[in-house]
């Protein structure tokens, strides 16, 4: 299991064929934009956090599967992903490969680590909410404005009445950073692979 810092790239990177030259199939949970706003929403969380280093926005599995798979791709990757998906609820995408030799039969699945919500969350400005250029929020106009009274490159202004927030995911679940989670797979993966050899 890796940590990803760039869930759009990888995503890009796994299910492209001009980047991989023995994919066999992609299979997807959810759409696309699902991921381009997962990315927003974790880097934005990142940055109010204020921590350094990669935002970790999801998580990768690579799956071992045995060659005799090889003439079982769409309907297996299916399967693989949707196993997953039953099992603990969050969306994700995958992709089956291979390696150039032909001897390294196996998938990318890549997962959040976020729970989606029952409702959307969505705030609204009650009065004029201004943001340096660090995305820090100011109580006040003058925070943000240079010596001659204008706003400085980078800060911004959410008048009042504007969303400035939607909340899309919850928290990250931190059973997805776990061994135990990571063994739990490990087994459940190999009990799935030995009931379809």
């Amino acid at each position: 299991m890796t940590k990803l810092s760039n869930v759009k790239g990888r995503i890009y990177y796994i299910s492209s064929p001009v980047r991989q030259e023995n994919l066999y199939a992609v299979y997807e949970t959810t759409g696309r934009n699902f991921w381009n706003e997962l990315q927003k929403c974790n880097q934005a969380e990142f940055i109010r956090s204020g921590t350094e280093g990669k935002c970790i926005e999801v998580r990768e599995l690579i799956i071992a599967l045995p060659e005799s798979f090889v003439n079982y791709t769409k309907v297996l990757l299916k399967i693989f992903t949707e196993h997953f998906k039953q099992n603990y609820g969050m969306e994700c995408i995958a992709a089956l490969h291979n390696n150039k030799r032909k001897i390294n039969y196996h998938i990318h699945l890549i997962f959040l680590e976020r729970v989606l919500p029952k409702e959307l969350v969505v705030k609204i400005a009650t009065r004029n909410m201004f943001y340096d250029e660090t995305g820090k929020h100011g109580r006040t106009k003058r925070e943000i404005q240079d010596e001659d009274g204008q706003i400085r490159d980078g800060c911004k202004i959410i008048a009042r009445g504007e969303v400035y927030e939607r909340n899309l995911f919850s928290i990250k679940d931190s059973k997805f950073k776990s061994d135990n989670f990571l063994d739990e797979v490990k087994r459940s993966y190999t009990d799935l692979i030995n009931i379809y050899v």
